[in-house]
């Protein structure tokens, strides 16, 4: 029997038994559907947070006060201690190396910002002219802080949009004063919308110069410093260079935590390979079920086709060739179903696009291969014991039905 004749005998059976074909059908469709769907909301996943952390940028170190501490007991070492807190005078310290390209000292707090008779709460974060650059944002309207020395108070400020919308409505902002907490601030420049990113919205936030904030919040410490490397490369030598320097100005005490965005962008990544490989293992179980259908379905279909088999034995079709017409019928229904399945998650995947557009949500191309490898693979393991079963039967009691 030719390869044509084959496979035009398997579609036979699929038309002569609609509702079997469709059972399997559909449960091998399912299957593939769940793998791939969910194997894109995995991979998803990662890569939001992939592209939240590079939106800070690759060669970036945070300096942290307080040395995170993992040899257990209180939980005050979980969290770590600050014997100094971190100021300029140690992020000015760490411009004297050359492998260093920018550095951006960080305020945070929250205070009132009123104009006129409108007035709203919002994050104010103080910094220096090189936040800008270093986070990647850019200005919709007028600059941003002027560089300069970061001692200076200076009573300006760049708000975010939803700020400018809810404050001046339809009216400029740039040049208006805006009262935040006790101290009065000029507007020189509107953010562009950049969305969320780590946490913070730039839209409602407001800038001003870090030594303002400092006056504002009456602190002379810092939430966080910002380090760029010059070079991707040198980013262990600029975090060696950093802890150096600030143990040197804080009495030998290396009191502070530095975090590389190569390290949280590897950690995530792991993180949510694992979890994609998991829910992948999760979703293929639901092949396994439908290949164990296919099996019963099969042998239920021997039973029924017996005469058929004993025509074709008895016709002088060889035991291998029977055999290759059941796998070759398990393989189509699979196969079909593998195809079905991944134009079911495609569709599905759209559908989730269209409901959450920031979301990157694609299938990897590994699951999608996987998927069907394995429903093709399951079809013909779980097909080989019916089609072994028809093989053996003998022509006269296939015939009489025995």
């Amino acid at each position: 029997m030719r390869i044509t004749d084959t496979l035009k005998f398997s579609l036979s059976t699929f038309r002569g038994s609609p509702a079997r074909t469709f059972l399997m059908l559909l449960a091998m469709s399912i299957g593939v559907t769940s793998v791939v769907a969910l194997t894109a909301l995995g991979e998803g996943a990662r890569r939001y947070v992939t592209d939240e952390f590079s939106s800070l940028g690759t060669s970036l170190l945070i300096v942290i006060p307080g040395r995170t501490e993992t040899t257990g007991g209180s939980p005050s070492l979980f969290i770590g201690e600050t014997p100094r807190d971190l100021t300029l005078d140690d992020a000015r310290a760490l411009l004297r190396y050359s492998s260093i390209r920018q550095v951006a000292p960080l305020n945070i707090g929250s205070a009132p910002v009123s104009w006129k008779q409108r007035e709203r709460e919002a994050p104010v974060i103080g910094t220096t002219a090189e936040f800008l650059t270093i986070r990647h944002w850019e200005m919709a309207q007028g600059s941003f802080l002027p560089a300069g020395d970061p001692e200076s108070a200076g009573s300006v400020c760049v708000i975010g949009q939803n700020i400018r919308n809810e404050l001046f409505g339809a009216s400029s902002a740039l040049g208006e004063w805006i009262r935040i907490g006790d101290r009065r601030f000029r507007v020189i420049g509107v953010l562009q919308s950049a969305g969320r990113s780590i946490g913070i919205d730039s839209q409602d936030l407001v800038i001003i110069p870090v030594a303002s904030a400092q006056a504002l919040f009456n602190t002379s410490s810092l939430f966080r410093i910002f380090v760029e490397a010059k070079d991707r490369d040198e980013l262990s030598r600029v975090e060696a260079l950093v802890i150096k320097t600030i143990k040197e100005r804080h009495q030998g005490e290396e009191d502070i935590t530095v975090v590389s965005q190569n390290a949280v962008l590897a950690t995530f990544d792991k993180i949510f390979r694992a979890l994609t490989l998991t829910v992948a293992g999760i979703a293929s179980v639901s092949l396994a079920v439908a290949g164990v259908l296919i099996m019963n379905v099969m042998l239920v279909s021997v039973s029924q086709r017996t005469p058929e088999i004993g025509l074709l034995k008895a016709l002088g079709a060889p035991d291998r060739q029977i055999l290759v017409l059941f796998l070759t019928e398990a393989a189509m229904l699979s196969l079909f179903g593998a195809l079905i399945g991944l134009i079911l998650g495609e569709l599905g995947i759209w559908v989730m696009i269209l409901l959450y557009p920031s979301f990157p949500l694609t299938a990897p191309i590994w699951a999608v291969v996987s998927a069907v490898s394995v429903a093709l693979l399951t079809g013909l393991v779980f097909g080989a014991l019916p089609a072994r079963r028809a093989a053996k039967l003998e022509p006269v009691q296939a015939l009489s039905r025995r």
